[in-house]
């Protein structure tokens, strides 16, 4: 079948080295990266920086002041001020046109971030890329590990199929955690934008720390289901070897 398609001697050698560096590694990876990494990850929420009970102390502080009211004596309250009034209501403006406060700059210099929140962030972040990287590796080895299409005995390579779904799943699953980590700062930053124009208004900085340990909160979770699936994946690989490395029995070979 081989001679319908004519591949490049040199070509065809460095694929297969590219196959068998491959298997050599995601081998490697089932068998000691994962069970290590869960074990990792695992002691890592016994961490005290990842088990504060009492929320406060992740607050950060938002020294954005509060600016002295300006006091306008309304000097024209008769005519003029109804005219006023009326051209509001023509408008169609009211409290839609609140304005806020205009800001130049901020009274102490740049707004610091969550100083908590971003250190446990940095830690977080590089144990995500490493499950997508593992992920992306283990899947290819079992894609390449799936027979020519033929007609029946397909059990085995379903099993395949099933194994390379699951690890397409943890991939997408990693790669929202990231996303969800870049909404955080995204919505923290309007957050505070929002402090600075209205510096008036309790809730916005009230809501800045309801965003904060929400975060802190939504980290845990995070590690903790990173931990899970290595688990996931290691159990499920290693319970399916034999099906995922031979999807094919040589007892159907024998009955032609």
């Amino acid at each position: 079948m081989s001679s319908l398609l004519k591949v490049d001697r040199e070509i065809k050698t460095k694929v297969d080295a590219f196959r068998e560096r491959i298997t050599a590694e995601a081998e490697d990876l089932v068998a000691t990266f994962f069970p290590k990494k869960l074990l990792e990850l695992d002691h890592f929420l016994k961490d005290p920086c990842i088990n504060i009970v009492d929320l406060k102390e992740i607050h950060s502080e938002i020294n954005l002041t509060v600016p002295d009211p300006i006091l306008l004596s309304n000097l024209h309250d008769g005519l003029e001020g109804q005219n006023a009034k009326k051209r509001k209501l023509e408008d169609g403006s009211g409290e839609d046109k609140v304005t806020g406060t205009k800001v130049f700059v901020m009274p102490g210099g740049m707004m610091k971030c969550n100083e908590n929140l971003v250190e446990l962030i940095e830690k977080v972040k590089p144990e995500i890329r490493t499950l997508i990287e593992k992920c992306n590796t283990v899947k290819m080895w079992v894609q390449l590990l799936i027979p020519r299409i033929e007609d029946g005995n397909n059990f085995g390579v379903s099993i395949q199929e099933e194994t390379v779904a699951e690890l397409r799943t943890v991939e997408g699953e990693a790669a929202s955690y990231l996303d969800q980590i870049s909404r955080y700062y995204i919505t923290r930053a309007k957050l505070v934008s929002k402090i600075a124009k209205y510096p008036h208004v309790e809730d916005y900085r009230r809501t800045v720390t309801e965003i904060d340990e929400k975060e802190y909160i939504s980290l845990k979770i995070i590690v903790s289901e990173l931990r899970n699936q290595y688990v996931t994946l290691h159990d499920m690989i290693l319970k399916n070897i034999e099906k995922i490395k031979r999807p094919r029995s040589s007892n159907a070979d024998a009955l032609y």
